[in-house]
């Protein structure tokens, strides 16, 4: 058989090569070597691992191996958890790291056997003195420990000896990954082939230094890995693929932009495409596309001239936008093949599918905390969980609550695809058989013998926000000209702004964009491709098992999301909607007695989530400090119950002082639990309670004359600055903060920094330092939400 040793990554002159052919066959008579420069080259290869939560670190690791060929590279794309696919203890490729933070700094679950196995104290220094690797951490700056997993791995490879050859980058989705991940995708194709150059430069080193004839045959274990293929036909193929596609793409961009009428598209002129060097783009081309027919039009009377007033919109842009030359992302390939098919009986599945893991439980009492004209409405709900002893949790520990897609939203969206009619056929999914994508698989939450109805009520999370991968594939499926162009532009670099403001932010999902542009017609399977599974919503517990044993209580405000371009009536948070829906005809109001009627009980399916670390402390004699607005004060219930019940069974134990810094608008309206606090007080199981109204014009005062000025729990903690940077820095106390990431969170710990500074006259840089090691001692401890 006649082998051709390929020259890929060492791109070494034969005689080089001659040599190392010595090494691997007695004769190199059969031996024939490929020159590089022949056009069937094998591309050089880089190792791409994501670690991901809810899918987006995957999506872009998905999405970069996607188009690594249009740029002469092979990924090798796995998942962190999948360690039988790569090995970075032998790695001799360059290694990109793509990985997300979940909640409080902890790595995604896929990723956590890694960041374990690598912070071994057993791994020597030069353990992956060999490694040179980029990454990419996605995180929010909403939230505690931003980035911490990505910050996490690049801090133990540096430790262990690799070597960084591309600045990480660092997004976060508070204002848009995107703003951080473009750019960085754009620089990363030239910092992976300057990886590889230098290794083959430091081969070549060795080549010319070191490997010299020798008379000894003996294989060294120090030479590069050389990969012998048997060359096939079907290689050239593959080269000349990927010239192809960035055509096709420009020409379907003409297409578009020429076929339109002319009354909605005038091409004044075909501007050059694009820069074609950003990962994962295609240059396009388009003409000015003029929109003034789908806005208000009026005449004036000056020489007969036409004037257009224009308001920007989800459907429509401005110039610059609207008159620029795009860069789009590449097509992302399909991968599924769906089909419905038409059964005599269908097994009617009630729920979720994964029951085995999860508890269908009552919901005995609901009650609405807040008065009528409260600003928000919070509901406190009981579920019954006595028949699951399983089901013990602590304070501080929380819950998932699973709940379906709204049935109207579901209904709505199978007569916007025209699948109402077989709504009840089953559903079957299978991989295509010619797919490009990477690593493809029938999604694993997609159980099997479903009916569409199913599939789109208990799957997929419909009202998920678009990413902008989705968007360029509607873009295929659009007819209108000038939607397509939109979408586009929403899709585009040039147009991240107006998709964050159309789309991102007001949260706007598929249904809501399909509607907006009714001549996109997507199939089925391209939503299967491209909607996240529907998750779970998590709770924390509101008491204590001690307090009400075989009952768990929960808190939260009914979400609302206005209306906005796109949507023209709000509507509910998913889950929290379903609730109220599911539970409104036994909610109890304020000041109303409990009925005495026989209402069958409504059912939700819940599972518990322990939480380890949101705990009051183990030794009682701790002292700890809490704060929770609104609906955050909900653990903190669950932690004076326990206490007072630990009060009572240890009359002569010292038990540490406990504060709690609770604020709402209205004393009258939305003081949730006042009377129970209130009650923790007289009992002295609270040793202070500081609580503040940003609405009420008249406040009293609480515990001193200043109380009148506070309006946030910032401003309380101010004013006990003294007392709680002892509590914390002197008493070795405990700080917990519950609520809003966005805002409260983010003002505390502002807060806290100033208040050390100021009670221990450090700098800034001081003073963070030492609230920095407050964390690391799990002694100031965060659970909150976006």
């Amino acid at each position: 058989m006649v082998f051709r040793l390929v020259r890929t990554i060492l791109r070494q002159p034969v005689s080089h090569l001659s040599k190392l052919a010595k090494y691997c066959f007695k004769s190199t008579a059969d031996v024939v070597f490929l020159d590089c420069s022949m056009p069937c080259e094998v591309n050089p290869r880089f190792v791409l691992l994501y670690g991901s939560q809810k899918g987006q670190a995957q999506s872009i690791a998905e999405g970069l191996a996607e188009v690594a060929e249009e740029h002469g590279l092979v990924a090798e794309l796995s998942c962190l958890e999948h360690t039988e696919k790569y090995n970075l203890e032998k790695e001799n490729a360059p290694v990109v790291f793509i990985v997300s933070t979940t909640g409080d700094g902890e790595p995604p679950d896929n990723a956590l056997q890694f960041v374990k196995r690598i912070k071994k104290k057993t791994l020597s220094t030069d353990h992956y003195k060999h490694l040179s690797y980029a990454l990419l951490a996605l995180g929010d700056t909403n939230y505690a420990n931003f980035c911490n997993c990505g910050k996490t791995i690049e801090r133990r490879l540096q430790e262990l000896g690799a070597k960084q050859f591309y600045a990480t980058g660092y997004a976060d989705d508070g204002v848009g990954l995107e703003v951080v991940v473009d750019p960085w995708l754009d620089g990363l194709w030239k910092a992976i082939k300057g990886a590889l150059s230098k290794m083959a430069s430091d081969r070549t080193g060795y080549f010319n230094g070191e490997a010299g004839d020798s008379p000894k045959e003996t294989p060294d274990s120090s030479l590069p890995d050389v990969q012998l293929n048997l060359l096939s036909i079907t290689d050239r193929q593959n080269c000349e693929s990927v010239g192809g596609s960035v055509e096709t793409v420009s020409k379907s961009a003409f297409a578009a932009s020429s076929s339109a009428p002319a009354a909605q598209t005038a091409v004044s002129d075909l501007r050059p495409a694009a820069s074609a060097g950003s990962p994962g783009l295609a240059s396009q081309s388009h003409g000015t596309a003029s929109i003034s027919t789908s806005a208000p039009e009026t005449q004036t009377k000056d020489a007969g001239v036409s004037r257009v007033i224009l308001a920007s919109s989800l459907k429509c842009s401005l110039p610059p936008l609207s008159e620029s030359s795009l860069n789009v992302p590449a097509l992302p390939p399909s991968y599924l093949d769906v089909s419905l098919q038409e059964v005599d009986t269908m097994e009617e599945i009630i729920g979720p599918f994964n029951k085995e893991t999860l508890h269908e439980v009552p919901i005995p009492r609901a009650v609405q905390l807040t008065r009528g004209d409260s600003v928000k409405t919070a509901l406190l709900l009981e579920l019954d969980i006595s028949a699951y002893p399983m089901m013990t949790y602590q304070p501080g520990d929380s819950f998932d609550v699973f709940c379906p897609n709204r049935a109207t939203e579901v209904e709505n969206m199978l007569h916007r695809l025209g699948l109402y009619d077989q709504r009840n056929h089953r559903v079957h999914i299978c991989l295509c058989k010619d797919t490009k994508k990477k690593g493809a698989q029938v999604p694993p939450y997609i159980p099997q013998n479903i009916s569409l109805l199913y599939l789109l009520t208990w799957c997929l999370e419909i009202r998920s926000i678009p990413k902008k991968a989705f968007l360029r594939a509607l873009v295929e499926h659009t007819g209108d000209s000038v939607q397509r162009r939109r979408l586009q532009e929403l899709c585009s670099k040039q147009g991240t702004a107006d998709y964050n403001l159309y789309v991102r932010d007001p949260s706007l999902n598929v249904l809501e964009l399909l509607t907006a542009f009714p001549s996109c017609s997507p199939p089925l399977s391209l939503l299967i491709e491209h909607l996240p599974k529907l998750q779970p919503r998590p709770y924390s517990a509101a008491s204590s098992c001690l307090t009400h044993p075989g009952k768990l209580h929960f808190v939260f405000n009914v979400v609302e999301l206005p209306a906005c371009s796109g949507r023209p009536a709000g509507r509910r948070g998913l889950c929290t909607g379903w609730l109220f829906d599911l539970i409104n005809p036994v909610l109890l109001f304020p000041g109303k007695d409990e009925s005495s009627g026989r209402m069958a009980l409504p059912k939700i399916h819940a599972s518990l989530r322990p939480n380890c670390s949101f705990r009051p402390p183990s030794d009682m004699s701790v002292p700890f400090i809490m704060v929770g607005p609104g609906t955050g004060v909900a653990p903190f219930i669950g932690f004076l119950q326990q206490r007072e019940k630990e009060r009572l069974e240890n009359p002569e134990a010292t038990f540490g002082e406990t504060w709690l810094f609770f604020g709402c608008r209205h004393r009258d309206r939305d003081y949730l639990f006042r009377e129970e606090l209130e009650g923790f007080v007289s009992s002295g199981t609270l040793s202070h309670l500081k609580v503040c109204f940003s609405r009420d014009d008249q406040m009293e005062e609480e515990d001193n004359n200043s109380a009148a000025r506070c309006r946030y729990v910032q401003h309380n903690l101010r004013l006990s600055s003294q007392h709680v940077t002892d509590i914390l820095l002197k008493q070795n106390g405990c700080l917990y903060v519950c609520g809003d990431a966005k805002n409260m969170a983010k003002d505390v710990n502002e807060t806290l920094i100033e208040m050390i500074r100021t009670e221990l006259q450090v700098d800034q840089l001081e003073a963070m330092k030492r609230l920095a090691g407050l964390r690391e001692e799990k002694r100031y401890l965060q659970d909150i939400w976006g």
